[in-house]
């Protein structure tokens, strides 16, 4: 049966802290002024005050216990009941108002137990209000039951006094049987979710992650719920432990429990209707509405969840959105996008920069004994409509996966690709750079939208959005290889040749690619590893990729070397070589929660923590921006090292020449991926099968807006021009 307590009167709103935990010569209240910062200082009421209080139908176990601020009015409190330790700051004859709701400064209707109240607040018809602290003009109005207690951890997965290691709340992420489990805390940054999920084998690096997190909060009971200034509450059911920052506002939520919801005048998150959200942190400038459901949960600054998503056991990184899908057991890094109802997600690292298209089922574990299944997607991963994965699987970055139903785990190392199934001879497709080839308008505009869409007011973390950076250049030239290698092979084969060694095969490739030979084209290559079933996996358009590829990743040197001798002001080979290291090794990069660092910085990163050198998230998060601000330069010499793998010749036997040639053949790649965004759009105003639902061209132009006063293509056809006068400008002034 239900354990109901029958206990005095008199004891209502007292006793908030458990003598056990009360440290001796304090009383209840000792956490609850340290929090209290509101600067008013409090008085007794005089007699005359306590008559109007009567007199508009309030009561107060002890009215002595009632305490106010000098520019109190008695008269704007009426028909409300008070209990314990009660402080209201001034109250004057006005109405505050916000988005068409206006209401009277005053507390009107409601039951209050130990709560302190800044300056002009409205509080009316809350039914139950305990143990918070409430910011000055703040508006609550029309709540069921709002509430802190005494152990309230408002989201972090801490302990408090005396409480079992078992009802600690993990994080789930990655993975459903929760081998990558992390503990959630207010300030937890995509990288530290990801550093922690990722190391499962070092117990020394989770050890010492679970002790920063413990150690950074109090354990002791008793503190109080806070609302911040400024912040409205509207219409909501309940509000248990939770911790809510200024100028939020929350309407029409049914229940928000154990929660911190940070909140701030330039990022200011909301909470929509019908919104149910248990044991989470939710980020300044947040929005939720329409029926969310979150669950041990992280959304990071200005994410949004929307139209009835679910988010349960997992962290959503900074300015992404969910709507109407379902996400379970995942970490998601910055600017990832996914819609619609029938959409799902589960157990997955998904890298950023990504989007889910309606009916992709991401989360199928069915080729495994046991729910253990994971999936890992680099930046920009985009499933298309109705795709449905296996796990486990992996797939590198810019993967673009189109609509089917693929019966086992793939591992597809080739970025900016096309998958697909050619289901007529039953085939896996692989095409890679294929959004280099014919998707150059949506590349390059995401890539702007994201910095556009980069929302943080703290930006602790330094998020690469640019699609030619560390991570993609090392995939890309990874690749080459490897198409050198299935190309040879494919020849061999072609020719009835089987006694050859994947040296030999990759030398024979190479020499095909590197002539362009058009022999190419007729070549069966085939991809074997790519997919975990007995058929073919084909590659198409390899000779266009390869040329793609090492285009590409020259610009990227191109650039970066631009970029680096702007910031040295170098104009000489001479003072080029000089400036470099002896030796530019290829180094690893990893994406660490949206921020690229090379593989050696992580292992700096965890031997620091592992030997007390870092010794808190705060200092963690230093460690971050510390890289950061050696990442252009570390950034250029990546591409650098690219440059010289791919052109076969090092930068330290460049002469003025090749330095021009260099960026000229920049300039030319930058002219064609220009025409290439152009022509990529224009698809949409030429082909048939589009125009056939206007009746002529003046409606669709009306419709989409014509193609020539395209902002975006204007902005691409500006840069260039900007872009073309930076070359000249740089071969000009290179000197000998």
């Amino acid at each position: 049966m239900n354990a109901i307590k029958k206990l005095s009167l008199e004891r209502l709103g007292y006793g908030f802290i458990e003598p056990q935990y009360l440290p001796n010569g304090y009383d209840e209240y000792y956490l609850r002024n340290l929090q209290n910062r509101n600067g008013i200082n409090y008085r007794q009421l005089t007699a005359y005050e306590i008559e109007v209080l009567v007199r508009n139908r309030n009561s107060s176990d002890n009215w002595n216990k009632l305490l106010i601020s000098d520019d109190f009015n008695p008269e704007l409190v009426v028909n409300c009941k008070f209990y314990g330790l009660v402080r209201i700051g001034k109250l004057e004859p006005y109405f505050l108002e916000f988005s068409q709701l206006r209401v009277p400064v005053g507390l009107y209707n409601s039951t209050i137990i130990s709560c302190d109240f800044g300056d002009n607040v409205v509080v009316d018809n809350v039914h139950y209000l305990s143990h918070y602290i409430i910011g000055s003009e703040a508006i609550l109005v029309n709540i069921n039951e709002m509430l802190t207690t005494p152990h309230a951890k408002f989201g972090n997965g801490i302990l408090k006094e005396g409480e079992p290691e078992s009802i600690r709340i993990w994080l789930e992420l990655c993975n459903e049987n929760a081998g990558r489990s992390v503990i959630p805390f207010n300030g937890m940054l995509a990288g530290d979710a990801w550093l922690w999920s990722k190391y499962r084998n070092d117990e020394v690096l989770l050890e010492k992650l679970k002790e920063f997190t413990q150690q950074q909060f109090d354990t002791r009971r008793g503190y109080y719920g806070k609302v911040g200034d400024r912040t409205v509450i509207k219409n909501c059911a309940i509000i248990k432990d939770v911790w809510i920052g200024s100028d939020a506002y929350l309407k029409g939520a049914n229940k928000l429990k154990n929660l911190t919801i940070n909140s701030s005048p330039d990022a200011m998150s909301q909470i929509g209707e019908g919104c149910e959200m248990v044991n989470g942190i939710i980020g300044f400038g947040c929005r939720a509405f329409y029926g969310v459901k979150a669950v041990r949960f992280v959304m990071a600054s200005h994410s949004q969840l929307k139209y009835g998503a679910r988010l349960i056991n997992s962290y959503l990184g900074d300015n992404a959105t969910i709507s109407c899908c379902e996400v379970l057991n995942s970490l998601i890094f910055p600017a990832h996008e996914q819609h619609h109802n029938n959409s799902f997600l589960c157990a997955s690292l998904v890298m950023g920069q990504s989007n889910m298209a309606a009916g992709a089922t991401i989360g199928s574990n069915h080729n495994s004994r046991s729910p253990d299944g994971e999936l890992v997607a680099g930046r920009g991963f985009w499933p298309g409509l109705c795709v449905s994965l296996k796990h486990n699987s992996r797939f590198a970055s810019f993967t673009m996966i189109a609509k089917g139903d693929y019966p086992a785990e793939m591992n597809i190392p080739l970025p900016f690709s096309l998958v697909s199934q050619n289901e007529h001879v039953n085939q896996l497709q692989v095409m890679p750079a294929y959004w280099f080839m014919y998707n150059m308008y949506a590349l390059a505009r995401n890539t702007r939208k994201y910095y556009d869409r980069d929302k943080r007011t703290l930006k602790q973390q330094l998020l690469e959005f640019d699609y030619l950076a560390p991570d993609t250049a090392n995939e890309m030239t990874d690749s080459l290889a490897l198409l050198e290698q299935l190309v040879g092979r494919a020849w061999f084969i072609s020719k009835g040749l089987a006694d050859f060694t994947d040296i030999k095969a990759q030398a024979k490739g190479k020499l095909l690619l590197e002539q362009n030979d058009p022999a190419i084209d007729f070549l069966s290559i085939e991809a074997p590893g790519f997919e975990n079933t007995g058929r073919k996996t084909v590659l198409l358009k390899t000779r266009k990729a390869y040329y793609q590829y090492k285009s590409m990743i020259e610009y990227y040197g191109a650039i970066q070397l631009m970029d680096w001798a702007e910031r040295q002001r170098i104009h000489s080979t001479q003072k080029l070589i000089q400036s470099l290291p002896s030796k530019l090794p290829r180094k690893t990069w990893v994406n660490a929660g949206g921020q690229l660092m090379p593989t050696e910085s992580v292992d700096l990163l965890i031997k620091g923590i592992n030997t007390d050198n870092i010794t808190s998230w705060e200092e963690l998060h230093g460690y971050y921006e510390t890289v950061a601000a050696t990442y252009a330069d570390q950034k250029a010499l990546h591409a650098f090292a690219c440059l010289q793998q791919v052109t076969g010749k090092k930068l330290t036997t460049f002469a003025r020449q090749d330095v021009h040639q260099l960026a000229e053949n920049a300039l030319e790649t930058r002219k064609r991926m220009v025409l290439a965004i152009q022509e990529s759009r224009a698809k949409d105003y030429t082909n048939p099968f589009r125009k056939m639902v206007y009746t002529n061209e003046e409606e669709m132009n009306k419709v989409l807006g014509p193609l020539k006063e395209n902002t975006f293509i204007a902005q691409e056809k500006q840069a260039l021009k900007a872009f073309t006068k930076r070359a000249a400008t740089f071969i000009q002034n290179w000197k000998r």
